[in-house]
């Protein structure tokens, strides 16, 4: 009986005999295409398990073929994209399109052959269970040295089994990053099953979790049994009820659990992931938090930054958000002018990467002109920030310049003399103000200094 039957597609001659030699040794059967009219050929005579795909070919390029397949495919056939000169927007524009992984040249056999393995398994997993697998991988957008370095650790982990805590403020894309996780990691195909952690009551909560087994042998699973070989991700654990918290414990320190009603123990196969708002860990050893959940949890720990810190980033968050809503759900092409997006990339975006794709949504759903103005921008951000927004989620740009002085004055001023202990004294030599002038200043601004060391 032969092997999976792989095609490999690339201009290269040398690559695709190299390809061809190294995956036939391990038992593949192999066929090679020099471009697209061969590969249709190919795929045409036989449908494959699997295709590697160069990106750049003379006649039709890899993305080109690769929308073509997923348009018109029904094979569930994954796809592998090939590329030596690589941008992040290509490996969007794949991973959106639905191939399965993205491989750089030149190709490290090693990392070759273990995506190779892993396409395999999902394509086979999907022919079998006769459905798609999760929605495309969704590579982090951005060419930012933040984002960067958060691909690259996101990479560096996916393949470690253990737990991760995500740690960011919400709207940061957190569960995001825990699907490009699962999804790069070797439980890509299986089950990713979102646990909202409010959502748990204490009433209902240890069969919600571990499932129920009646007296007539009918079993009812719970979440931990459905997550099988998958990941469960778990939202905001802070908002776990404290039972709740005690029931994870023992879970994760045993590795198992025992349905309501039953006897049996039930072992836990599937990687969890979490995720909770930054100050977590000063929270722990609390009544609200237990610390040994949280050592548990935070075996790794993934900081996902706010969406200011890498601003940088914004105009080809709002391209890749314009795109994917066009191709999902057929709204009117709308592109941002320059001063729109020079705008939206000084904007604080307190409620972070959730809000951008919010305003893209809203919109493209409005319509207008093609182009999106600096004016119909500013309409959309006329909205004052809450009293005691921190400063740097405060939209100064809104302001006229005296009104923005003063609250950059006052929220820089409350900062400082928190860090002196409430010492005016100190807050003088710390800003390089005199006393007396200082003090006439937190005045007019209406700071309280005689309150600050007693809050």
């Amino acid at each position: 009986m032969s092997g999976p039957h792989i095609l490999v597609v690339d201009d290269e001659a040398d690559i695709r005999g190299l390809l061809k030699e190294i995956l036939s040794e391990e038992g593949y059967e192999v066929d090679v295409a020099a471009n697209a009219a061969q590969a249709r050929a190919s795929r045409a005579r036989q449908t494959p398990d699997l295709v590697l795909l160069d990106i750049w070919m003379p006649d039709i390029d890899g993305i080109s073929l690769l929308r073509e397949w997923s348009s018109s495919a029904t094979d569930g056939c994954p796809v592998v994209m090939m590329s030596g000169h690589g941008t992040v927007e290509t490996a969007v524009e794949a991973t959106r399109l639905g191939a399965f992984d993205f491989v750089e040249k030149p190709l490290s056999l090693a990392k070759l052959l273990r995506t190779v393995e892993r396409a395999l398994d999902a394509g086979k997993r999907r022919r079998q269970s006769g459905r798609l697998l999760v929605p495309p991988l969704m590579v982090p957008v951005g060419k930012s040295k933040v984002m960067q370095q958060l691909r690259a650790e996101l990479q560096q982990i996916a393949a470690n089994q253990s737990s991760v805590l995500l740690v960011g403020e919400p709207g940061s894309g957190r569960e995001a990053f825990a699907r490009y996780l699962h999804e790069r990691g070797p439980r890509a195909g299986a089950a990713f099953l979102t646990l909202i952690a409010s959502s748990l009551r204490e009433a209902d909560a240890e069969e919600r979790l571990f499932g129920r087994e009646e007296p007539g042998g009918a079993k009812r699973t719970g979440i931990l049994e459905e997550a099988g070989e998958g990941t469960l991700f778990i939202h905001e654990v802070e908002d776990l009820p404290a039972s709740v918290q005690r029931l994870l414990v023992g879970v994760l320190e045993s590795g198992r659990f025992t349905r309501l009603g039953g006897v049996e123990p039930v072992g836990l196969r599937s990687r969890v992931l979490s995720a909770a708002q930054p100050g977590i860990e000063n929270r722990a050893g609390t009544e609200s938090f237990r610390r040994d959940l949280l050592a548990h949890l935070n075996m790794l720990i993934v900081r996902v930054p706010p969406l200011r810190d890498y601003a940088e980033d914004v105009p080809e968050l709002l391209r890749h958000y314009v795109d994917r809503l066009v191709d999902t759900e057929g709204l009117p092409f709308r592109r941002f002018s320059v001063a729109a997006q020079n705008r939206l990339r000084n904007y604080p975006w307190p409620d972070n990467v959730r809000e951008l794709k919010n305003l893209v949504h809203r919109l493209l759903i409005q319509g207008g002109p093609e182009e999106i103005r600096l004016e119909e921008i500013e309409r959309e951000l006329a909205v004052q920030a809450p009293p005691g927004e921190p400063l740097v989620k405060q939209d100064l740009l809104a302001l006229p310049l005296r009104e923005a002085r003063e609250q950059f004055e006052r929220a820089y001023l409350q900062q400082q003399l928190l860090l002196c202990n409430g010492k005016v004294g100190q807050l003088a030599k710390r800003v390089g103000m005199e006393r007396t002038h200082l003090y006439r200043k937190l005045r007019s601004l209406g700071v309280d200094f005689r309150n600050i060391s007693e809050d």
